[in-house]
């Protein structure tokens, strides 16, 4: 007799004792991890692997719907466990199809992820940090103090959470939307290394997500000593936000210029260990009117990434209130991307979108803590009129 779901998930949510119960997120566990807890409880090693394929492989989150491990099971791992995904606390669509999700965490804390569908892909952005340390002038994200790293089950939540909205379960079906992931949303990812570490082990395992290391692109400031673990440990694609080519302007334009400079940049990106012809690094370069978009920087930037497989992802400045920047006029930026592709780079200009939704690329967060204080003063002029 098939036993009913959510009875089943509602006697489970009580303790042997009638009491509610703690347990730990099987998206920032190991299969090693799962295995051992799984039989300190009694239960056989097989188990941990029914039940990773059911919440890796498809989706579920109810243990009441995992029926092939037995009512007992099910009742004991549920003592221990849960698959819980961070709550939705807003989701915006753009007008060009882009979803912005903002998320709570389980602290009350909040961070943003952005999908952005394309014709030959569907890229999911997330974050790393709630907030961020970099202080990036040109950055509207870089405005907000750090608040925490995000732990591995927050940044595997993120992902998982993208697939139950996409539908896009089981893992590795062929029409999937989802298909590469980005970390370029809030924070430096690798200033949490060891949390971003454990959650793309997790993703990319094949007995995970099993999604490629080709399809995973790590976007940094440039920290140099982890560049080079994460070559090692890792081997992502790398993405370096750069966005001058002086060191006195990038020292204002990005801060951790100063304590890891362009030299030093630019020798440890040449030793990353997967870059070829068919895996390049990826320069994020901001196009910001009269600060860095010259004929000369353009020509300065292919001296400085001269013999490193590369390609040059042109980005127009995205303004926010309050900022003095501005965006390279088209002309400019069209001069820009000729210089670099004559010299043999292929230089994208990046179409920015879900700009309607503060999505683009350094507006993440910014909108939905405006819309939180508004909303805030809107409630205490409310009781003060009441």
């Amino acid at each position: 007799m098939q036993i009913a779901a959510q009875p089943l998930q509602d006697d489970l949510n009580r303790g042997d004792d009638g009491t509610a119960v703690e347990r730990t997120s099987l998206l920032g566990l190991s299969m090693e991890e799962v295995e051992a807890r799984v039989t300190a409880i009694g239960l056989p090693k097989f188990r941990a692997r029914q039940l990773w394929r059911r919440i890796w492989r498809h989706g579920q989150t109810d243990f009441g719907d995992m029926t092939e491990l037995g009512k007992e099971a099910r009742h004991a791992l549920f003592q221990i466990f849960h698959a819980d995904r961070p709550m939705i606390t807003n989701r915006q669509t753009s007008k060009d199809g882009t979803i912005k999700w903002l998320i709570r965490c389980d602290d009350g804390q909040e961070a943003e992820m952005v999908y952005i569908p394309e014709d030959d892909r569907g890229t999911l952005c997330i974050s790393s940090q709630i907030g961020c340390t970099l202080t990036c002038s040109f950055c509207h994200t870089g405005t907000q103090r750090l608040v925490r790293n995000l732990t591995p089950a927050e940044i595997t939540g993120q992902v998982l959470l993208a697939m139950d909205e996409l539908g896009d379960w089981p893992a590795g079906k062929a029409d999937r939307r989802l298909t590469n992931i980005v970390l370029m949303g809030m924070g430096e990812p690798l200033y949490n290394y060891e949390g971003v570490k454990k959650a793309l082990s997790l993703i990319m395992w094949g007995e995970g997500l099993g999604l490629s290391k080709r399809r995973v692109t790590l976007s940094t400031s440039g920290i140099v000593p982890e560049i080079e673990r994460c070559g090692d440990e890792l081997g992502v694609n790398l993405a370096i936000s750069l966005h001058a080519v002086r060191d006195e302007l990038r020292n204002e334009l990005v801060p951790i210029n100063r304590k890891y400079n362009l030299k030093t940049l630019i020798d440890c990106v040449r030793r990353y260990p997967v870059l070829s012809n068919a895996r390049r690094v990826t320069w994020e370069y901001v196009m910001i009117k009269g600060v860095n978009d010259s004929p000369e920087d353009a020509k300065a930037l292919v001296k400085l990434i001269k013999g490193i497989p590369s390609k040059i992802n042109l980005i127009p400045f995205n303004a926010w209130p309050g900022t003095a920047y501005e965006c390279s006029s088209k002309e400019a930026i069209d001069a820009f991307a000729k210089i670099v592709m004559k010299a043999g780079y292929a230089s994208p200009v990046r179409k920015p979108r879900g700009q309607d939704i503060l999505a683009a690329c350094g507006q993440l967060k910014s909108e939905s803590v405006r819309l939180r204080k508004s909303q805030m003063k809107a409630l205490e002029e409310s009781k003060e009129n009441a």
